[in-house]
């Protein structure tokens, strides 16, 4: 239904008249004429009867008219909420409970009037190709899959590299240790059901692996942070990373342990990731927030996969 049409007979319900809904407008009154037949005829009735004194509303009419304005209102709302500045901001975070919910967060709190949509998407590949198609306006990913580059239309900056801790139970020979290193985990079984193969985190520990000797364990299945937290916290041998800023909360009777890893500190290099072209006015102002909030690197020596290196 032509918007226009449903507008102006709207118009001249209201004016009364052809012509002062015509001046109203801004139209003349043969157009406001046209598009009033037109829309008669899609519905098939007549919606006026013309004489001396004006436009009357026939009995049609009366029907059509309150759904007619409840019609322009929709449409009025469809519009605002794709005009520049009024569409919320849509940005993947991997997942709720991680880190990055927790920036995004942050840049919630310091810009309230800025409406946010908060989506998951699952792997690396989806995310940038959500970004470069305009689904999404904003992803945080590890930049980027070994032997792939991102395209053209898509950058990234760095907005947080966080720092691995090891994730004991209290009776694990590590539980005790105030920090490790990760060499002193080699020959060390971590289990990370969650590491699927193909996606940028699998890809991470595989090298941080590959790297320090270390083993990773990704037989499942994942039923979730809680089920993981219970197998780790009654065993002598599992453990698995955790990264800094992860929240976790477990029951007091699972004493669990985060041990700081250094020398080198392994690092999982976050960054934003947006589309060079994308309209949206809110996503300088989250890259803003971001960047003024990075923290920089930790000092001391540190690590990170060989295919994330380019973009530090």
């Amino acid at each position: 239904m032509d918007v226009m049409a449903v507008r102006t007979f709207v118009a001249v319900a209201d004016a009364g008249q052809f012509q002062e809904a015509a001046a109203g407008l801004s139209i003349t009154p043969q157009a406001v004429s046209k598009r009033v037949a037109a829309l008669e005829k899609e519905l098939g009735v007549r919606l006026f009867i013309r004489d001396a004194r004006g436009a009357r509303l026939t009995i049609d009419g009366q029907a059509f008219l309150p759904h007619a304005r409840t019609f322009l209102h929709s449409a009025e709302r469809a519009t605002a909420s794709v005009r520049a500045g009024r569409r919320a901001l849509r940005v993947d975070v991997i997942g709720r409970r991680l880190s990055l919910a927790g920036l995004l967060r942050g840049f919630h709190l310091a810009h309230p009037e800025i409406e946010l949509d908060v989506v998951t998407l699952f792997d690396s590949d989806t995310a940038i190709a959500a970004v470069r198609d305009g689904t999404i306006d904003a992803t945080f990913r590890a930049v980027t899959m070994p032997g792939r580059s991102l395209p053209r239309d898509v950058e990234a900056t760095s907005v947080f590299d966080e720092p691995l801790h090891l994730f004991t139970g209290p009776r694990h020979e590590f539980a005790n240790a105030p920090a490790l290193t990760p060499a002193q985990l080699a020959g060390r079984r971590i289990w990370m059901p969650g590491n699927l193969p193909g996606t940028e985190w699998a890809a991470y520990y595989d090298e941080l692996a590959t790297t320090f000797g270390i083993i990773i364990d990704s037989v499942g299945p994942d039923f979730g942070i809680e089920p993981l937290l219970d197998t780790i916290a009654g065993s002598t041998t599992l453990a698995t990373f955790v990264s800094e800023r992860t929240p976790l909360v477990w029951p007091v009777g699972h004493d669990l342990r985060r041990i700081p890893l250094k020398d080198p500190i392994p690092l999982y290099p976050h960054s934003l990731i947006w589309r060079t072209h994308d309209p949206h006015p809110s996503l300088a102002a989250l890259r803003s927030h971001l960047t003024a909030a990075y923290p920089g690197r930790p000092n001391g020596a540190t690590w990170t996969p060989e295919w994330t290196r380019a973009r530090h």
